[in-house]
């Protein structure tokens, strides 16, 4: 039985990992960690998750439940996903990593972990989007150059990054599908006279409104016809199901940095 440590359990991601770690087989929830301001600190995380009481309640010391656990799954923000993974490595523990928007320090720092312990560190767990990445990237080498590539994502309000890392993913994809760097081709939006479109160009394009869970579309278009691949979540339900498989996965590995498409073997 893998033993599992939540980090964020209040969180709206951290609840639906709560509830998937519950229902997945081969998995213990043990622990679950809050910051000592969350006021769920002290409650159980059952309650919090909305499945009732599970008998795990919601701390505040992150080296006490790390040291629970086998593996440990952050959603949290990018600030502290540098420093909790520095405390897996200290403690042996594998990490499980779902947060975005780190900058090139804070990455830095995650890829050092990963020399000590094993690392799956993705930008969706959803099982669909990771075999979208595959998708987009056979799609990109097939169509070639005269199909422009545009993405297109949209997520709730409360987001603060921009673009999505899934959105970067995708590009990413798109770009080693036609052999390209994808700094070199990438465009952030577009605003003002901006001339016409160069050949092999990316864009990428963010939307923020609502409740919108998760939206990506990967537009090829040439002339007379357009080819679109689209995922779209309805709820965090998505995801969490991805990050306990791989929390399963990581578990016993030997050091090094991984992704979901090692968990799933679409490498």
């Amino acid at each position: 039985m893998i033993k599992v440590a939540i980090v964020g359990a209040a969180g709206r991601m951290g609840q639906a990992l709560v509830r998937a770690s519950r229902a997945a087989e081969g998995v213990a929830l043990v622990s679950a960690v809050e910051i000592p301001a969350n006021p769920w600190v002290g409650r159980d995380a059952g309650l919090a998750a909305g499945i009732g009481d599970i008998g795990v309640r919601i701390g505040a010391d992150t080296r006490a439940a790390l040291m629970a656990a086998d593996v440990a799954i952050d959603f949290t923000f990018h600030t502290a996903a540098p420093g909790n993974a520095a405390l897996c490595a200290e403690l042996g523990k594998a990490l499980v990593l779902g947060t975005t928007g780190l900058d090139a320090a804070e990455s830095a720092r995650v890829r050092e972990v990963a020399a000590h312990v094993p690392v799956v560190w993705a930008s969706n767990y959803s099982l669909g989007m990771n075999l979208l990445f595959s998708l987009v990237q056979q799609a990109a080498k097939a169509l070639g150059p005269d199909y422009d590539i545009e993405i297109v994502e949209a997520h709730h309000h409360f987001k603060k990054d921009a673009p999505s890392g899934t959105a970067l993913s995708l590009a990413k994809a798109a770009a080693a599908g036609r052999q390209q760097e994808l700094d070199r081709v990438a465009v952030y939006g577009r605003h003002g006279i901006t001339g016409e479109r160069p050949r092999g160009e990316i864009g990428i394009h963010a939307i923020r409104g609502g409740d919108v869970v998760g939206d990506h579309t990967v537009l090829f278009a040439a002339a007379g016809e357009r080819v679109e691949l689209t995922h779209r979540a309805s709820g965090r339900e998505a995801f969490a199901p991805g990050a306990v498989l791989a929390a399963r996965w990581v578990t016993g590995r030997a050091p090094g940095l991984y992704d979901m498409q090692d968990v799933l073997g679409l490498k």
